[in-house]
């Protein structure tokens, strides 16, 4: 399998507008030189119910003239887009964007936002305090919120479908195979299938050292590939060397579970490339 087309761009790009370490131009600079040929920036979108990580007003007006300016700087280079990673309870974007990339959180129970990816320690008292200890009850709670993503957020790309497994590996939490957890967690992706919508292919949480491996699970990607649904590469990236990170292994479990093919953002549009 050649890689190398699958290695050109990026879509889930965070910034120091938001919870990223970089500023734009740096990612822009560290794109070129990995040979890519699209980057997109997906800066949080403002999130009145937990403003720790996401841009302001203030700041996503001054992210999308950043964006804009460097847009027309380096367009003889490479082409940058300007996106927005939404939440379910995100405010609405009041401008256009080249694209939405959809992500649930946070979970809303007894009336607190539970941040789904703070912390072990967080998630794990957030699941005692509301739902008795019962983990699968709060995956169940977090897998109804998905499956609203589309509809809620009008988005182009899922995010990190099954981010409530991010503190999870070896199953340290709960059993991805149990019934009361992969039971709900299909019937969301079923829903989300029916959409017109792609899939991210998320190795964030591999390069910050939560999992081995991406987003969604194995089980996971082979329903997708079963219905035939669309998947492409992003990194999540927060650092700016993190932009194609373990995209070679992805693809090789992508093919492992049955997709021959992975659309790829491309200069002149989404191109579906063969595996």
């Amino acid at each position: 399998m050649r890689t190398e087309a699958f290695l050109k761009s990026n879509l889930h790009t965070h910034t120091r507008f938001c919870d990223g370490a970089h500023t734009p131009e740096e990612i822009i600079l560290e794109a070129i030189g990995k040979g890519m040929n699209v980057i997109g920036f997906s800066g949080h979108a403002y999130t009145p119910v937990d403003i720790s990580y996401c841009m302001t007003p203030q700041d996503t007006a001054c992210y999308r003239a950043e964006i804009e300016r460097l847009k027309v700087q380096y367009s003889d280079r490479i082409k940058i887009l300007l996106g927005l990673e939404q939440d379910l309870y995100s405010a609405p974007p009041d401008e256009r964007y080249d694209y939405l990339i959809g992500s649930v959180h946070y979970v809303l129970l007894d009336g607190e936002y539970c941040a789904v990816d703070h912390s072990a320690a967080y998630l794990t008292e957030a699941v005692a305090r509301h739902c008795g200890g019962d983990v699968y009850r709060f995956a169940r709670e977090y897998y109804r919120s998905v499956a609203q993503i589309v509809d809620k957020t009008g988005c182009d790309i899922v995010g990190h479908f099954d981010l409530v497994t991010k503190f999870n590996e070896g199953g340290a939490m709960l059993d991805e195979k149990d019934p009361r957890y992969l039971g709900p967690a299909l019937e969301a992706l079923d829903a989300l299938l029916e959409k017109d919508v792609v899939f991210e292919v998320n190795t964030g949480a591999m390069s910050r050292g939560y999992r081995r491996l991406p987003y969604p699970s194995c089980i996971l990607l082979r329903r997708i590939a079963e219905k035939r649904g669309m998947v492409t590469l992003s990194s999540d990236a927060h650092r700016k060397e993190h932009l194609l990170y373990a995209f070679k292994d992805a693809l090789m479990l992508l093919k492992a579970s049955g997709f021959g093919s992975v659309a790829v953002m491309t200069p002149d549009g989404w191109k579906d490339l063969p595996l």
